[in-house]
């Protein structure tokens, strides 16, 4: 959760019903398929939902990776087979492995993945791949199967059949999910717009070994770029053999530039920002808002620009705090109440460590259908909903608990626990936390990368972490001078 707490929420709506869809042709099979969605809802659907990704992520400000983002992009989208769109490139901050396009040319990297990558030609055989999805039209093909939900509201957490797949989102956001068939395609499509742009695509296939060794690594966090993807392991394989077959009919001199790339990424931050919130020994902290609250000993937690989540791991109750609408507390409890059309059935003010709040017991009512009477919940599938609406630092903060009417009785007392423990951060250590950074070393002597990362100072607990951040195994060599990256402060 960070101080940039503008609370959007975006609906996507689909406008074309399948009964008005058409026939047209793939622009990258050449095959008529069933068009769900014309290019002109493909773009409006990505200006829709672009506030929304800012929203949930944020922006990582690096003018030189922008810039390089974007002269890349735009090299890429001039050859690809729908250079007519108005293709927008974008880094957000998150420390998540992952890359994603949305229709209409929006196509967004995370600052993890960027620091990931060990050359431009890594880079480009991704950027390819997104690309891919959008000039093939997946999401159009997609459409009727999964929509962009809403984010960042208390309401999609109570939709959701289980809370703990709030964590599973990454960063809240609902994105549609590919098949199979379309990554595969995808990835030939990565090949063929990565090598067109000079670049070997036979790094996009080494970037897939990248991948699985963070997936396998225990205790990092499982890269959603792969989450619906085929096996990483298989796909090395795969594109390397359609690297090879595209450069043996289009031999050319193919680029990596490895170390104009490592130059880029120097200084980039790494994991999570300390600044914009982080949880330790059992406490979520907010250096910049200046707050602290106890996180339930096992439970999962996710933050992001716009709420900080958590739940335990079977998921039977969830918590989540959020920038609340209004400026007093009586204010932001009818706001609450109207938007979320909530039946509340208990309140009352209370004082928690010196702040003034407010507490509200409610249930959402269920959705009213036009020309229908109000619907009424099952008391035994209900979700019951406990807020502690804290006023604190000139704002109000909601702190929601939910869980189901019939266990909620039980999982009040950890959301008393929780709430009462909301108090002003003053420990010099956390409001000072730095984060750590990517930064570029040359290896100082000829050996081992395990020698090499030891002579710079890197610790041997690390070495795995580290060896997955350069593509490299401990025993493998590095040459004097070369370039490596190592994780600092």
């Amino acid at each position: 959760m960070r101080t940039n707490t503008a609370f959007l929420q975006v609906s996507l709506v689909m406008a074309l019903s399948l009964a008005f869809a058409t026939c047209a042709r793939n622009p990258v099979t050449g095959k008529r398929e069933l068009n769900l969605m014309s290019q002109e809802q493909e773009i409006a659907l990505g200006q829709q939902s672009h506030p929304s990704v800012v929203a949930s992520m944020g922006l990582y400000d690096n003018k030189n990776l922008q810039a390089f983002m974007n002269q890349k992009g735009q090299a890429m989208a001039k050859i690809s087979h729908r250079p007519d769109l108005p293709y927008q490139f974008y880094i957000v901050d998150s420390p998540v492995v992952n890359a994603f396009a949305v229709p209409g040319g929006f196509v967004y990297f995370t600052r993890g993945i960027l620091a990931h990558f060990n050359n431009e030609a890594e880079f480009a055989g991704v950027l390819g791949h997104e690309i891919g999805h959008i000039t093939a039209r997946h999401a159009a093909s997609q459409q009727n199967k999964q929509l962009f939900g809403t984010l960042g509201t208390i309401a999609t957490a109570i939709l959701l059949p289980q809370a703990t797949e709030l964590a599973q989102q990454g960063a809240g956001l609902l994105l549609l999910k590919y098949s199979r068939s379309h990554e595969s395609q995808s990835d030939e499509i990565g090949v063929e717009y990565s090598s067109k742009i000079g670049y070997d695509a036979h790094q996009m296939a080494n970037f897939f070994s990248t991948i699985k060794r963070i997936s396998e690594s225990s205790g990092e966090t499982i890269p959603t770029f792969m989450s619906t993807h085929p096996d990483p392991g298989n796909r090395n394989v795969t594109v390397n053999k359609l690297a090879t077959e595209y450069q043996a009919k289009n031999p050319a001199n193919y680029q990596v530039n490895r170390d104009q790339y490592l130059r880029l990424v120097d200084g980039i931050t790494y994991g999570e920002d300390p600044k914009q919130g982080f949880v330790e020994n059992n406490q979520f902290y907010h250096p910049e808002l200046r707050f602290q609250f106890p996180v339930p000993s096992g439970w999962q937690h996710q933050n992001s620009p716009e709420q900080f989540q958590m739940s335990p791991k079977e998921g039977k109750m969830a918590m989540i705090l959020m920038l609340a609408k209004g400026s007093s507390l009586d204010e932001a409890a009818q706001n609450l109440v109207k938007e979320l059309s909530l039946n509340v059935s208990e309140n009352q003010k209370t004082t928690i460590n010196g702040n003034p709040a407010y507490v509200l017991i409610s249930q959402q009512q269920a959705p009213q259908q036009q020309g229908q009477p109000q619907q009424q919940q099952d008391p035994k599938t209900a979700t019951q909903i406990a807020t502690w609406l804290i006023q604190y630092n000139n704002a109000v903060y909601a702190l929601h608990g939910l869980s189901a009417a019939s266990t909620f009785n039980n999982s009040f007392r950890t959301f008393q626990s929780v709430a009462g423990g909301f108090k002003a951060l003053s420990d010099p250590d956390k409001l000072n936390r730095k984060p750590e950074r990517v930064l570029v070393k040359s290896v100082p002597r000829d050996g081992s990368f395990s020698e090499a990362m030891n002579a710079l100072g890197m610790p041997s607990a690390r070495l795995e972490e580290l060896g997955t951040l350069n593509s490299m195994r401990a025993n493998d060599r590095v040459a004097q001078g070369s370039l490596i990256k190592i994780i600092a402060k």
